[in-house]
C-alpha cells in the first residue's frame, strides 16, 4: 500500500534506507514479496479447506447438532473466502499483466492478502469452534478458541501495527 515514504524523489526515484529505486522498480519489487508471502498462506488456507470439505463425508458428520452443523457451514464458507481472497493477487495480476499498473495491482493485491489473513483466522477461530466443542465443554471451547485468537492476532497484526505506529511517530 501506498504511504508517505513512497513518494518519488530524486528525478523519479525513491529513496529510503539507502535504496534508490523508480516506482516501477519498487512495484516489482514489492510484488515479488508479496508473491513469496501468498504462497506460503495459500498453501496452508488450501490444505485447511480441503481438510474442512471432508469433514462432511465423515460418518460421524451425521450426529452432529444443528448448531455444529451451523459452525461448520460458517467454517467452510470462511474457508472458501481465505482461499479467494489469497488467490486474488495471482488473478488480478495476470489479468492486467502488460497494462502498466503494477503499483496499482501491488496496493490491491496487498489489500487482498490482508483481507485473506483476516479471514484465514476467522477460520481457523470457526474451525477450532467446532473441533473443540465435541470434544470439551462449550464454555470451555469458547475460552479456548478466544485464546487462540489472541494468539493469532498478537502474532499476525499487533507487531505490525505497533511498527507502524512507531515509524509515524519517529516522521
Amino acid at each position: 500500500m501506498r504511504d508517505d515514504h513512497d513518494a518519488p524523489r530524486n528525478g523519479g526515484h525513491e529513496a529510503r534506507s539507502g535504496r534508490v529505486e523508480t516506482r516501477e522498480e519498487r512495484a516489482d519489487r514489492k510484488w515479488a514479496e508479496l508473491l513469496q508471502e501468498v504462497r506460503v498462506t495459500q498453501t496452508g488456507v488450501q490444505i485447511l479447506f480441503a481438510f474442512l470439505l471432508t469433514v462432511a463425508f465423515t460418518p460421524r458428520f451425521q450426529g452432529l447438532g444443528q448448531v455444529d452443523r451451523g459452525i461448520y457451514v460458517v467454517t467452510v464458507l470462511l474457508g472458501a473466502a481465505a482461499t479467494g481472497a489469497l488467490i486474488a493477487p495471482v488473478a488480478l495480476h495476470r489479468i492486467v499483466t502488460g497494462r502498466r499498473l503494477k503499483p496499482e495491482t501491488v496496493d490491491w493485491a496487498s489489500r487482498f492478502t490482508v483481507a485473506g489473513l483476516v479471514l484465514l483466522l476467522c477460520t481457523v477461530a470457526s474451525a477450532l469452534l467446532l473441533i473443540l466443542r465435541v470434544v470439551v465443554a462449550d464454555v470451555t471451547a469458547f475460552w479456548l478458541v478466544a485464546a487462540a485468537v489472541i494468539w493469532f492476532v498478537t502474532c499476525w497484526f499487533v507487531p505490525a501495527l505497533w511498527l507502524f505506529h512507531r515509524s509515524r511517530r519517529e516522521r
